[in-house]
């Protein structure tokens, strides 16, 4: 990925096409930019939605969120009002607006603040496990992360495994042995310390509630749910596309926070069809 300087700061990023379509070139097809979440590098999308997406003649570009090493990590904080701020600036760089947009999680929100502050960059947007605030638990949470990473104390790996298939996963999905073994062996892998960049991303405010301010955004958006999503709930999803004018919102059965993984056909239909929609 290549490193670029937007708004102040150095992201790492990459845009792809396909050869063989013709649209390996800027300008040749429309442009989808993808928006990461919390913790987590621009290159997880490329497991499922960039395939998926190139096969469908479009053009991809994912980054590393500040915070996320090698991008500017921005340890002092982060505010939503900087992410927002460097994608719009992303976007500028890459000259290939308005685009399709969309983002999980975190990314939702950067990308549901994008929507509203710049229409003209904005196509359209899709909000993976979007949401307009958090309810109680969701504080709760992020307010036990922050002291966990303050303490310095480091969970059994085995165990914090579980703990993120729990909180990431669909019943469904750890219900099937080999899918479960799976998952489980790839959070003991990638467990461990997080940097300080993610801990700076995990220490933005959640004390937000930005319902009526949505009613403002007037771009063509789609709000995903994920069924069994316990980090946000599907009815904050929901509530989020009741609020937007014209919103449309789709629910996935069977899936948890990280849907677009456990559920990627699904995931990826949706998003394909919406992109290719008149509206």
């Amino acid at each position: 990925m290549p490193l670029a300087t937007v708004n102040g700061i150095a992201l790492n990023y990459q845009v792809k096409g396909d050869r063989a379509r013709g649209t390996d070139t800027k300008g040749a097809a429309p442009l989808v930019v993808l928006i990461m979440g919390t913790g987590s590098p621009g290159r997880v999308w490329e497991l499922h939605q960039v395939p998926a997406l190139l096969a469908a003649g479009y053009r991809v570009c994912t980054f590393d969120n500040r915070g996320i090493a090698p991008s500017f990590e921005s340890t002092a904080g982060i505010t939503i009002e900087d992410m927002v701020a460097d994608t719009a600036a992303l976007i500028e760089l890459l000259d290939e607006g308005p685009a399709l947009v969309a983002g999980t999680s975190m990314g939702a929100r950067v990308a549901q603040e994008l929507a509203l502050a710049r229409p003209d960059l904005v196509r359209k947007a899709v909000f993976l496990a979007g949401h307009a605030r958090l309810d109680l638990f969701q504080k709760t949470l992020s307010e036990g992360e922050h002291e966990l990473d303050a303490s310095g104390v480091r969970l059994p790996a085995k165990y914090d495994a579980a703990i993120t298939a729990v909180m990431n996963l669909s019943p469904a999905t750890l219900a099937e042995p080999n899918a479960a073994r799976d998952w489980l062996d790839l959070f003991e892998f990638t467990g461990g310390p997080v940097g300080p960049g993610v801990r700076a991303q995990r220490r933005m405010d959640h004390d937000f509630d930005r319902l009526q301010a949505y009613r403002g955004i007037r771009v063509p958006c789609l709000a995903i749910g994920f069924a069994d999503d316990r980090m946000i709930p599907a009815y904050l999803s929901r509530e989020l596309a009741e609020v937007i004018p014209g919103a449309r919102y789709q629910e996935i059965p069977d899936a948890g926070h990280y849907g677009y993984l456990e559920r990627p056909e699904a995931v990826n239909k949706v998003l394909l069809d919406f992109f290719s929609s008149s509206r």
